[in-house]
């Protein structure tokens, strides 16, 4: 694995060499923009829009646009001059439970190597307080020209690192919300709540990319001049149409339920078929669990008494 960053970890009077490499790769299928009528590479050229003529990589700098749409030159001595304490450091602040963290600040993550025998020990030390404070730690760093802040956590016997973004890079959810007058009924939750028991969990380790594996089972029938196979035609998922929630969540319990198949994996829920009101609504169910013992109790019971009929 090859290492991005060299640097150390400051952890109070302790500083620990380290070697910082991604800890994720990406395996999208890229594409190049070609021209559709003879399939040649259209490619981007660097232009200066003074001069008109294309310039080399020697003759590119660094400008910030200013509001008049000046360009303003900053040079890498410039930044060089910024007083960046953790340039080459990456600076614990605090150590703090990992629910305090907001997964919405996740960035990307990168494992730290100790850099040389003597950060071993101190490496360990660190990894070993980590685990047992079962805590993680916020640290501020620099890298590719910006300072950033990140969280450190144990995976196995390593220490990664998540950058972090600011607080302030975090746009706010007003707005985003469905109207506060939606209200869901409990009868309703309790489906949902069967739902999800009924899916389970799942391994993440045994899922897999199915857009990419059939995208590249069509470059390669493209490449060896095949027609490549015909696409499964997927169910109507009712995309766009106005459905019956009570209705979707019922069938969708029986359909997870006949995916994982008779006895397969932890029991599925019981479902109670919801009764229909004479304009064609569920009825109410009280408390809070109508898939209940005892809500099956009593409509055994009512299924084994005497009918009557009532007046409308």
């Amino acid at each position: 694995m090859r290492s991005i960053w060299n640097g150390a970890i400051s952890f109070g009077l302790v500083s620990i060499p380290i070697k910082l490499m991604n800890a994720t790769e990406n395996h999208s299928v890229s594409f190049r923009q070609i021209h559709t009528e003879d399939g040649g590479r259209v490619r981007y050229r660097k232009v200066c829009e003074l001069e008109e003529r294309e310039v080399t990589s020697a003759e590119i700098g660094k400008g910030y646009e200013d509001a008049d749409g000046s360009m303003i030159p900053i040079t890498d001595e410039d930044l060089a001059a910024l007083p960046l304490p953790t340039a080459k450091t990456i600076e614990i602040v605090a150590f703090v439970p990992a629910d305090r963290v907001d997964p919405m600040q996740m960035d990307t993550a990168y494992y730290l190597s100790a850099n040389g025998v003597p950060a071993a020990k101190p490496y360990t030390l660190l990894r070993e307080a980590l685990r047992r404070s079962e805590k993680v730690a916020i640290a501020r760093y620099a890298l590719r020209g910006r300072e950033r802040l990140g969280m450190l956590r144990v995976v196995d016997e390593v220490i990664a690192m998540h950058g972090l973004l600011w607080p302030d890079e975090i746009r706010s959810s007003e707005g985003v919300a469905p109207d506060a007058r939606v209200k869901v009924r409990d009868a309703e939750l309790d489906l949902a709540d069967a739902l999800m028991d009924t899916l389970g969990e799942v391994d993440v380790s045994t899922l897999h990319d199915d857009y990419r594996a059939a995208l590249e089972e069509l470059i390669e029938a493209k490449a060896a001049g095949t027609a490549p196979a015909a696409p499964v035609a997927d169910a109507d998922s009712g995309g766009g149409k106005v459905i019956d929630l009570m209705a979707a969540l019922e069938s969708s319990v029986r359909a997870a339920k006949s995916a994982r198949g008779k006895g397969a994996g932890k029991r599925a829920a019981e479902v109670t078929p919801l009764k229909r009101g004479a304009a064609g609504r569920p009825k109410e169910v009280g408390g809070k669990k109508s898939t209940s013992a005892a809500a099956k109790k009593g409509a055994s019971a009512k299924k084994a008494a005497p009918k009557k009929r009532t007046s409308a």
